[in-house]
């Protein structure tokens, strides 16, 4: 990636860490941040990710073939997300593309951007296209619009890239149901219905710029920490977060917006029908409210246990639920956390997370439901309506 990011030197600027390095993390006041950045009045430095350009006129129809997503009739100026899969069906990439009619641009969280570009490369063979990692060209910025609709705040769409005449600006399609995807939330009325997220492009060269715009009370600036707690309230699935070596799309809801149940064949494509028809994830995403009282907040990676459980000597206790994947203070909810359980993990029992500091009391809303998948149980909902964007 490009050296450091102008963001850093705005007043009360504090560096992130992984996975999201060499960014603000916040400003001095995440939860003001996120006041914000909710209300549509804030834009996130994301210039740590990476920036993939596929050029050709075979780009789509060959990303369509090795992804899970139906892309080849992706119209210019359309955003779409989709996911590379190994061949027993694991998430391996999570792949947030828009496409301006000329290139196909693949935004990807940092630790994603040479992995996956080398593999693209080695998958082109013959085909009418060309591959190249442009994150040293383009940085990525964040924001939470306050409706469907809602234009480019004018001090970033006076930097934003646009090389084919089309803003780079890719919206997000969560949680819409997409053609061809299905909801396994257990919900009839999902809470990201207010997430209308963007990640726009500009040129590297024009961060400072930007930074001295927010400088200028032009925009406001909010860290990484103000759009964890917002995505994680949205049930909004991350690769550098919730997924893990033995992650499928099903476990975190990610068969709404990711993957195509009726497209052709793709890498993982058996995996992906066989457990949606005729079995269950063996694990699932839910959302953990967690006990603020004693100012511990958990950490990813933090076990997951029943109350009953944790009471136990160690030698006794049972092995834990599962682990804390996202963690983030909501500046209406408190401490918040997203969490992948096994499967038979019982719904509605008191929890705790275990923490270094001491157990932290939880309780769990479920997401992904213990009997999703093979039909039984399964919410099958009507697509909750393209979002004019």
């Amino acid at each position: 990636m490009a050296g450091r990011s102008a963001f850093l030197d705005l007043p009360g600027a504090v560096a992130g860490t992984d996975p999201d390095p060499g960014v603000p993390a916040h400003y001095g006041n995440p939860v003001s941040e996120q006041r914000m950045l909710a209300a549509g009045r804030a834009i996130v430095d994301l210039s740590s990710r990476g920036v993939i350009s596929v050029e050709g006129p075979d780009r789509l129809s060959w990303l369509d073939s090795v992804t899970s997503q139906s892309l080849k009739g992706l119209s210019p100026a359309s955003s779409a997300e989709t996911l590379l899969l190994s061949a027993n069906g694991r998430i391996e990439h999570a792949i947030r593309l828009f496409d301006d009619g000329v290139t196909a641009w693949l935004l990807v969280d940092a630790a994603e951007t040479a992995p996956l570009e080398a593999w693209l490369q080695r998958m082109r063979f013959m085909l009418r296209v060309e591959i190249a990692d442009r994150s040293e060209e383009f940085a990525t910025v964040g924001r939470l619009a306050a409706r469907a609709g809602d234009p480019v705040p004018p001090a970033l769409a006076a930097v934003a890239a646009a090389p084919s005449g089309v803003v780079l600006d890719w919206a997000d399609p969560w949680p819409e149901i997409v053609a061809g995807g299905v909801q396994y939330a257990s919900v009839d009325e999902h809470p990201g219905a207010t997430w209308f997220w963007h990640e726009t492009l500009v040129p590297r060269v024009s961060l400072p710029a930007l930074a001295d715009a927010v400088r200028r009370g032009e925009v406001g600036a909010a860290g990484v920490l103000a759009a964890e707690a917002l995505r994680i309230v949205a049930w909004r699935p991350r690769l550098s977060t919730e997924v893990d070596d033995r992650s499928i799309p099903h476990e975190l809801d990610w068969m709404r917006s990711a993957v195509h149940l009726a497209k052709g064949c793709y890498r993982g494509q058996e995996t992906v029908a066989k457990v949606h028809n005729l079995g269950h994830p063996p694990r699932r995403l839910v959302q953990l409210q967690l006990d603020g009282s004693d100012a511990v907040l958990p950490a990813a990676g933090d076990p997951v246990l029943l109350a009953a459980d944790a009471a136990l000597p160690a030698d006794a206790a049972p092995e834990p639920l599962g682990l804390v994947t996202s963690v983030g203070n909501h500046h209406e909810w408190g401490p918040v956390a997203l969490a992948v359980l096994r499967r038979q993990a019982p719904e509605g029992e008191p929890l705790v997370v275990r923490t270094e500091a001491g157990d932290v009391a939880a309780s769990a809303d479920t997401i992904v439901g213990p009997d999703a998948g093979a039909a039984v149980g399964r919410v099958r909902l009507p697509r909750l309506g393209a979002r004019t964007r």
